[in-house]
């Protein structure tokens, strides 16, 4: 059984959607701060959060996801309006073969700090502090990347630190052979890393280089079955700018216990 429930900063319910394969929940109501949706149901799922969102696949290890819904800054990451209409969806469904081959990272629905959902992205830094330049970015499906700020050119912003890292959690172990960078690319203003590492919770300390390219940039891994997955030690081109950025970071590879 799958429920759909949104909930308000006291939280009482205020509309609820149950259905053994899939809860389609519409919401009429402009959200307030504190509104939450929650929704139970087995550990893999495919949400949509919002009808401004796409769907995506989600993991949650107690069978339960908490989203509360962003507000204020946080919503600079998302399109213009997102959040504000008078009516909303929200749909869950099983997850049909998480055994398959796939992309492990991407997550529409996560969120800046601490989830009880997977995949999450976190990292030492953002720039300023701010939505459009979070970690979370990395992993929302969205690779434009002309442009930096808002939406659609939110990205993985550094603050020109040298020792940044971003963190790539999956929430369960997973086999994994391959990954894909696409850094953002709006040159002259964007500077590009040439190098970096990605470490692995197996261990593996995995070398590989980059190029000055808005395109996807493939780095096979070879195959490892890990939890989490680990950008670091990323090193600047000599352009004049101080401003490397990520826009979105891929890996393949399928559920180890499907």
């Amino acid at each position: 059984m799958i429920r759909v429930e949104l909930r308000d900063r006291d939280g009482r319910v205020l509309a609820a959607a149950e259905h053994e394969k899939e809860a389609l929940l519409c919401v009429d109501r402009v959200y307030e701060a504190g509104d939450t949706v929650v929704i139970t149901g087995p550990r893999h799922m495919t949400v949509q959060m919002d009808q401004a969102l796409p769907a995506g696949e989600i993991y949650a290890p107690q069978g339960k996801m908490t989203w509360p819904v962003p507000a204020g800054e946080h919503r600079l990451a998302y399109a213009p309006g997102t959040f504000e209409a008078p009516r909303h969806i929200v749909q869950a469904w099983e997850m049909a073969d998480p055994s398959a081959r796939r992309n492990l990272a991407c997550n529409p629905a996560d969120l800046r700090g601490g989830t009880d959902f997977y995949p999450h992205c976190t990292a030492n830094v953002e720039t300023r502090n701010e939505a459009c330049f979070c970690a979370r970015n990395v992993i929302d499906g969205l690779r434009f990347n002309t442009f930096h700020g808002e939406w659609p050119f939110q990205s993985w912003g550094i603050g020109a630190r040298e020792d940044a890292w971003c963190l790539l959690d999956l929430g369960r172990e997973a086999d994994v052979d391959a990954m894909a960078l696409t850094l953002r690319a709006d040159f002259p203003h964007d500077a590009y890393w040439t190098a970096g590492h990605v470490v692995l919770s197996d261990g593996t300390d995995h070398f590989f280089r980059l190029e000055k390219t808005g395109d996807r940039q493939w780095i096979p891994l070879g195959r490892h079955r890990v939890r989490w997955l680990r950008l670091e030690r990323l090193q600047k081109s000599d352009d004049p700018s101080a401003f490397p950025a990520l826009t979105e970071w891929e890996v393949f590879g399928a559920d180890a216990e499907a």
